[in-house]
């Protein structure tokens, strides 16, 4: 079964994941099996502070 991600499941799942994990994750996709919840995270691009001009 996959949850449609709006704006309030996905503050519910924020609380489960580390704090800031936000800020360099998206949360793509949520799925519940028989063992559990499954959290799919896709990394955002963004340049660490220093890196912002160099490609990476």
């Amino acid at each position: 079964m996959t949850a449609i991600l709006n704006e309030a499941s996905t503050t519910l799942i924020s609380l489960l994941l580390p704090e800031g994990i936000l800020d360099y994750f998206d949360l793509t996709k949520v799925t519940k099996d028989a063992t559990g919840v499954n959290i799919f995270l896709e990394e955002k691009n963004i340049a660490p502070s220093g890196y912002q001009k160099h490609e990476l």
